[in-house]
């Protein structure tokens, strides 16, 4: 009886009392009975939840105010916000048994209600989150990467599904492509930005027509159909710098490797280092011969046989070999449009000899353009390789972050979807910066980990429940019908710990973003 008196108590401080910050990192238990108080100090029990006390530092309730978040539902948007992002976590078994006064009450049509709204900014969001992971991070020589992804999606009602090729299966796939820029450092990669890209085959359209044409989720619909990826790109990296995001590089693979990439990184002052195509881009060179200045355009076909075949150099500490030439290009993207010739230097790279082969073949080469000629074959690789980062990303989101996994035909879901999986990515960044893990996947198994010891607890339960409730049928007959209480009651307190064990009551999130 003093137990259950004594954990009474706790329960009703914790769920009444108005003026209770309950997302403190250190959970006060003077309160509460020795056993619980015992299961709050055990190790590897997260009490506090992780982004539930993100939630409260980065103020994501202010954040989503300026970025014009308003409910529409009886619900607080900060709420069903907080649901939608963390729902991959949320719906754990544990949660399912013990959290149905939680956040989960709300029931799925108030969080798909919300995928579907055409007016809110995710964009802005995003961005907001991204400059929060950023804060903490220090490194000087900062990339901006780019790339895409493919989606594969089926279903004759999904808007906007069109063929795409997919790099990784060497063939055309029905799907939704991801256009992402970031940031790469040293210490680490935040997802700046992301837009979906629709190709002009097999295009799936709309099953009906927006409510208003003039929202934003309409505005992007049209982008995505008419604006070429670098377009994309090009708008993504202006806004980045319009928030003050900066950086000193800009990487891409060859499926980027333009003029048009090269002009956007002079425009903005950013040293470009992409991948470049064997393709018929023409590089002028020059060269003296028997005295006399020659200058010749040739591709990078042309000119790997010109200046690199047979003349390979290791590079220091590398199992490469590599070839530098300093050459010129006109980034005009017609013949007589005005010529705007740049210098650029491009390393042409082949690698070790493998197991499977006895010798490099004579097509084992890449080229890099960079158009800073100052920097070394170590050094434009040694940056270059930041650009893993993003492809570690579209790993994470695809498989771990719930990147377009909704269950939704309105494309503003799809929209919601791809920053929703980038902000869970930032603020599993951020919970790694304060937690000390060593990656996001540490990060996230940490997540996972604590969500399965409660749900361990909760199995365990069950099992002091069926011998409690034996103990008190051999007192029935001086309890009588008091049993029946008593059980009731404990459920009920064991329900009230381990929804506030998860912080998922409502009550707590309004609380914590006062």
């Amino acid at each position: 009886n003093s137990v259950l008196e004594g954990y009474n108590i706790a329960c009703l401080e914790i769920l009444l009392t108005p003026n209770r910050t309950l997302m403190n990192p250190v959970t006060k238990i003077t309160v509460l009975p020795a056993l619980t108080a015992d299961l709050l100090q055990a190790s590897g029990i997260l009490i506090d939840n992780i982004f539930a006390i993100l939630w409260q530092r980065i103020g994501i309730k202010t954040l989503l105010n300026r970025c014009g978040f308003s409910k529409r539902s009886g619900r607080p948007i900060d709420e069903v916000i907080y649901t939608l992002s963390l729902w991959l976590w949320l719906k754990k078994e544990s949660i399912g048994m013990f959290a149905r006064e939680g956040l989960q009450g709300m029931g799925k049509d108030v969080l798909y209600d919300t995928l579907n709204r055409e007016d809110l900014n995710w964009r802005k969001h995003h961005e907001q989150i991204a400059r929060k992971a950023l804060a903490s991070y220090q490194a000087k020589d900062s990339a901006f990467v780019v790339d895409d992804t493919v989606v594969r999606r089926f279903g004759r009602k999904m808007p906007g599904i069109s063929s795409h090729f997919d790099h990784t299966l060497g063939r055309h796939v029905m799907g939704q492509q991801v256009v992402t820029l970031g940031l790469a450092s040293e210490e680490g990669f935040v997802p700046l930005d992301s837009e979906l890209f629709i190709s002009q085959a097999k295009v799936q359209p709309l099953q009906q027509s927006f409510q208003d044409g003039r929202s934003i989720v309409a505005k992007r619909y049209r982008i995505a159909q008419s604006q070429s990826k670098p377009e994309m790109v090009a708008s993504m990296i202006r806004r980045a710098l319009r928030a003050g995001i900066e950086a000193s590089y800009l990487l891409a693979d060859a499926w980027f490797g333009s003029k048009t990439m090269i002009r956007l990184s002079q425009e903005t002052s950013l040293v470009a280092i992409l991948r470049m195509k064997k393709n018929k881009m023409k590089y002028r060179i020059s060269e003296y011969v028997e005295g006399v200045m020659v200058r010749q355009e040739l591709d990078a076909n042309s000119l790997y046989r010109h200046s690199v075949r047979k003349k390979w150099q290791t590079v220091a500490g590398q199992g490469y070999q590599a070839k530098m030439v300093d050459a010129e290009l006109n980034l005009a993207e017609s013949p007589k449009a005005p010529e705007q010739w740049v210098k650029v230097r491009l390393l042409f790279v082949r690698g070790a000899i493998d197991k499977t082969k006895t010798q490099i073949g004579k097509h084992d080469w890449v080229v890099f353009l960079c158009t800073d000629a100052a920097l070394s074959a170590t050094e434009i690789l040694q940056r270059y390789a930041m650009r893993w980062a993003i492809e570690v990303y579209f790993k994470e989101a695809k498989q771990h972050l719930g990147l377009l996994k909704e269950q939704s035909n309105h494309y503003a879901a799809y929209i919601a979807s791809i920053h929703l999986a980038a902000i869970r990515f930032c603020l599993l960044a951020i919970a790694k910066q304060m937690q000390g893990a060593n990656s996001i996947a540490q990060m996230r198994q940490r997540v996972c980990s604590n969500s399965t010891d409660i749900s361990f607890a909760s199995k365990l339960w069950q099992v002091f429940r069926a011998i409690i409730s034996g103990a008190l049928d051999e007192l029935k007959a001086i309890l009588g019908d008091t049993i029946t209480l008593v059980l009731e009651t404990i459920d009920a307190h064991i329900q009230c710990f381990f929804v506030q064990a998860l912080q998922l009551d409502p009550r707590t999130i309004r609380l914590e973003t006062l």
